[in-house]
């Protein structure tokens, strides 16, 4: 992917992340929250798989 395009992605993502903020903050921390929900998930169930291989 050429740098430039890159760069124009991003900022169109962080503009875009800016103005769902903005507009609608209540849905937005439920996504975060959401989202800290799923990888809290994913570490828990890693680390139970890592534990269960030494038991």
């Amino acid at each position: 992917m050429p740098p430039k395009l890159k760069t124009l992605l991003i900022w169109v993502v962080a503009i875009f992340l800016v103005y769902a903020i903005v507009t609608s903050p209540d849905r937005a921390a439920d996504l975060v929250k959401a989202l800290w929900d799923v990888i809290t998930g994913a570490f828990a169930s890693f680390g139970r798989f890592f534990s269960s291989l030494t038991a």
